[in-house]
């Protein structure tokens, strides 16, 4: 590297330290409740990023002008940021400053009383980034949403995920923001014991912290809450020192600092854009003759104020005499909307409890099918056996496919921007299909074209599942034959490549007639493919929703007997950097589990049975707890390698049972095994302190390859150090 190149390196590098510098002096200020120094930060990065062109730097400074703004209560001057940043991510890629634009949307939504559509934009918003700062804040705010509409259990489990938080910017304040939402739930609930513990806990952390705001809201809930447990000695301390604190914090003259700094800063940004303005004009000046223009922009200037003033006084009169009717009609759209997303929300809450009640019958079904068919059966009874675990499979996958799209129709899935392998992807589609192939005698081609780009980008996992359902579904229909899968380049231009896919079999075929609606749901063609064949029909219905998510369209060419062709386009990034040689999916391992003592939290007793001898199988010793404060005690007081901790019990949930053990214990391995949708609960699983997640029914290979890789590896791994 030359070292003119190695300088502007350098350079880089400082510069990006500089910004972030300014950007954590935000953040602290803004906690402290200095936002006139936090102005002044942010001030100085969005100046950094001006001189240096990083336009995704002024992204992130204008949200957080935004965020600040909306500290001082100016809504307009927040919009003004929040539209500038709008302008520049139109041009760019950048899905982390889209993530934050919702959150920012979201929260602005939340304070004009539009509750569910702030709750649907934070979900748009989980999905576009993995910033862990960003989703803690999310949290946060979905739990404060939750405890306006009364939906306490949602916001508690929320604040509780919080308060164990590991956030490199704002973990104490994420944590005094979590024990103030505790208190201000608890008192609306008239637990007055609890708001007065996280009262204290927050005024605690607060006051180590100096964040003031928080200091005087803290002893506000503890004033209103020790007065309702008629203790008016400590209720009067609090409330005296919300006295005190009005005077240090309040004061005219900090109010007149922050005032002086946002309007400063605000006037310099207008006066930059003026001054972009006058250099165009002096550049067209300095191409004609300086009076001839003068006088055509003079008249030009007066033109237009007079006709601004015309049309400012005509439309003012008309919004006089419409306002009240737009008002009444935003009414009637925002209660229509309400009510939709309210339907919508219900419809994903049934579908989810239907999930979990059909999931944990079945995790006995399969459970005992996979102990039965491993105890040496009779040749009679391991037909049946084999017949019942395909039956539970079956089912199970059914289930799976129709909250698949439940969660497509609610507009809940979005595809990721990842770099990938697509030849990996195809590789690892195949090979798991390679079985059912075998059983029906057919040959499984890849004909892949090797000009594709090595590194492309788009969501892997969403392609793997189309490719699954396209390739699953032609060697069903297909025996004795081949099934042919086609990926070829069809254009590239710079970073865009256009991809053509096809899946070709030789099997049974389609007919005409067929062909109209053979990607509806639960549609197959006839009665008699569905009972010969078998399958939901709903695996087409997932390919057509799915390429919708990528703007493409799935077409289909077929006779009757003699196969079909199943095909799309793709349009795509690549990326010329060289990518790991990582797999899609990393290798199983065939772990020795014994001598492995676990402790097993589950409430139902033939779930118990089974987890117990299928651990038992692999020479795992456990103990079984049946509830969640149960198997706190037991955590606490004996010790275990590991915990597979059922998520719904009775009492305490395995939530909370794991924030609570998470409290004494920050090591042990915790398995989440849950019957619910992994979608809708990941994110607070993990936030409690989960190291895994298992959805039941669970297949055997799984559940030990999850055992293997969260509590025996670590154990090998500390006996070595």
């Amino acid at each position: 590297m030359s070292i003119s190149a190695m300088v502007i390196a350098q350079e880089r590098t400082n510069q990006v330290s500089a910004l972030e510098t300014y950007f954590n002096e935000t953040i602290t200020y803004k906690n402290q409740n200095k936002i006139n120094l936090a102005l002044e930060s942010l001030d100085k990065a969005a100046s950094l990023a001006e001189e240096t062109e990083d336009e995704k730097a002024l992204v992130d400074c204008y949200h957080k002008f935004a965020l600040l703004y909306l500290e001082l209560d100016k809504r307009e001057t927040t919009i003004f940021y929040w539209d500038r940043a709008t302008v520049l991510l139109n041009e760019l890629e950048y899905p982390y400053g889209r993530a934050v634009h919702k959150y920012i949307e979201s929260i602005l939504l939340f304070d004009s009383g539009n509750n569910f559509q702030a709750i649907f934009m934070l979900n748009e918003s989980k999905q576009l980034s993995n910033d862990r700062n960003l989703l803690n804040n999310i949290l946060l705010l979905e739990a404060n949403i939750y405890l306006a509409i009364e939906k306490y259990d949602s916001a508690e489990l929320n604040f509780n995920s919080l308060i164990v938080n590991n956030d490199m910017f704002e973990k104490e304040f994420l944590m005094v923001k979590a024990h103030l939402g505790l208190a201000k739930l608890y008192l609306s609930t008239e637990d007055y014991d609890e708001s007065i513990k996280n009262g204290i806990s927050a005024l605690e952390v607060s006051e180590a912290n100096n964040f003031t705001k928080e200091v005087f809201e803290a002893n506000e809930i503890l004033g209103q809450a020790y007065e309702k447990r008629e203790k008016y000695d400590l209720s009067l301390v609090h409330n005296r020192n919300l006295l005190t604190l009005k005077d240090s914090i309040f004061t005219l003259e900090k109010v007149k600092a922050e005032a002086k700094t946002a309007d400063r800063i605000q006037f310099e940004f207008m006066a930059e854009e003026i001054k972009r303005q006058d250099d165009q004009i002096t550049e067209l000046n300095e191409s004609r003759n300086r009076s001839e223009i003068t006088a055509i922009l003079t008249s030009a200037f007066l033109t237009i104020i007079s006709l601004l003033a015309v049309s400012l006084f005509r439309n003012n009169q008309i919004k006089l005499k419409t306002n009240d009717l737009l008002q009444t009609k935003n009414r009637e759209l925002q209660t229509a909307r309400d009510a939709a997303v309210q339907a919508m929300e219900a419809k994903t809450n049934f579908l989810s409890t239907v999930s979990h009640e059909l999931r944990t019958p079945l995790y006995a079904v399969t459970g005992l099918a996979h102990l039965l068919l491993e105890e040496n059966p009779t040749d009679n009874q391991k037909e049946h056996l084999k017949s019942l675990k395909f039956s539970g499979d079956y089912l199970l996958n059914f289930i799976n496919d129709i909250l698949q799209i439940n969660k497509i129709d609610a507009d809940k899935l979005e595809p990721m921007n990842i770099e990938f392998n697509l030849k990996k992807v195809l590789a690892e589609v195949i090979n798991s299909l390679q079985q059912s192939a075998k059983e029906n005698n057919t040959k499984i081609v890849l004909d892949y074209d090797e000009k594709i780009p090595k590194n492309l980008m788009s969501d892997p996992l969403k392609l793997s599942q189309i490719f699954m359902n396209l390739v699953g579904n032609a060697i069903k229909f297909t025996k004795n034959g081949e099934v042919n899968v086609i990926a070829r380049l069809q254009k590239k231009e710079e970073d865009d490549v256009t991809l053509y896919f096809e899946v070709m079999d030789n099997g049974i075929g389609i007919s005409n007639e067929q062909q109209q609606n053979i990607f509806d749901s639960f549609e197959q063609g006839s009665i008699q493919i569905n009972r010969e064949y078998g399958g939901t029909g709903l695996g087409l219905t997932i390919v057509k929703s799915l390429l919708g998510l990528f703007e493409s369209k799935i077409q289909l060419k077929s006779t009757l007997g003699q196969g079909s062709s199943f095909f799309f386009e793709l349009d795509l990034k690549c990326k010329d950097s060289v990518v790991d040689d990582i797999a899609f999916e990393m290798p199983e391992k065939d772990y020795d589990l014994n001598g492995l003592h676990v402790l097993v939290v589950e409430d139902n007793k033939i779930n118990q049975v089974i987890t117990k001898k299928m651990l038992n199988k692999k020479g795992v010793s456990c103990e079984i707890a049946s509830n969640g404060n149960t198997a706190v005690e037991m955590a606490n007081s004996s010790q275990y390698d590991g915990i597979l901790m059922d998520i719904h019990m009775p009492g305490i949930s395995g939530v909370e049972a794991t924030i609570q053990i998470r409290k004494f214990d920050t090591v042990i391995p915790i398995i989440a095994l849950t019957a619910i949708s992994l979608d809708d609960s990941l994110e607070s699983f993990f936030a409690a302190g989960c190291n895994d997640v298992v959805t039941k029914p669970f297949k055997p290979e799984v559940f030990y390859q999850k055992i293997g890789e969260n509590i025996l590896e670590p154990k090998l791994k500390k006996s070595l150090t």
